[in-house]
Formats: structure tokens, sequence, C-alpha cells
């Protein structure tokens, strides 16, 4: 779980901080124009990113004091940012587009149920 942890910290924390900063042009542009065809604005993209921040952040608390509903917490902000992507993608575009999004909430989904086994034991 330690490995699928640090991928999804790392991925959101990455896609938040552009999201949020529009530091790197060219995929900021390239994912408001995504939000723009939904009928959304950057605003919408801006709260987006909050959550996958505030998402990515409690899965790297977790992992530094070893807590499993912090990491639940983080998975699930993810799980449901992922849902969402799913969803707008299969609606205005291709399934190839939301392959990404498929894949992290297969990851999310894995820590949840994980963390959910343990928190009953």
């Amino acid at each position: 779980m330690f490995i699928i942890t640090i991928l999804l910290a790392f991925f959101f924390l990455f896609a938040s901080s552009i999201k949020v900063l529009a530091w790197q042009k060219f995929i900021f542009n390239t994912q408001l124009k995504f939000f723009i065809k939904y009928g959304l604005n950057r605003t919408h993209m801006l709260l987006v990113g909050l959550v996958e921040f505030i998402s990515s952040a409690l899965l790297v608390l977790s992992l530094v004091v070893g807590n499993a509903e912090i990491q639940t917490l983080g998975a699930l902000g993810i799980f449901f940012t992922s849902i969402g992507a799913i969803f707008f993608h299969l609606k205005f575009d291709t399934v190839k587009d939301a392959i990404a999004a498929i894949v992290t909430l297969i990851l999310s989904s894995t820590l949840i149920l994980f963390n959910g086994v343990l928190i009953t034991l």
C-alpha cells in the first residue's frame, strides 16, 4: 500500500499544483479547455485542484504519522474526483481520455478497501 500511496500522492500533488497555480502553461491550458468543454470554468478547476491537493496532502501525512484513517480520507478525495473525471470524459470525450482517471479510481479504491479491512479488525 506504500507504493500506491506514494504514486497517488505525487501524481495529485503535481496535477493539483497545475490546476491551482497554473505554473505549467501547456498542461494548464489543455485542462482548462476540457473544463470549458464540460460547461465548467476556471473556478471549478481551482476547486477540483484544491480537493486534489488536500487529498494528496492527507496521503503524505498518513505516511508520516502512519494513520490508516487519514490515508482513507485522502483516498476518498481522490476516489470522488476520479469518478467526476470519468463521468465528464465519458460524457464529452472518449474512453482513452478517461484512462488516467480509471487507474486513479482503481488505486484509490484499493487503499479504501484495504484500510476498511484493517480498520474493522
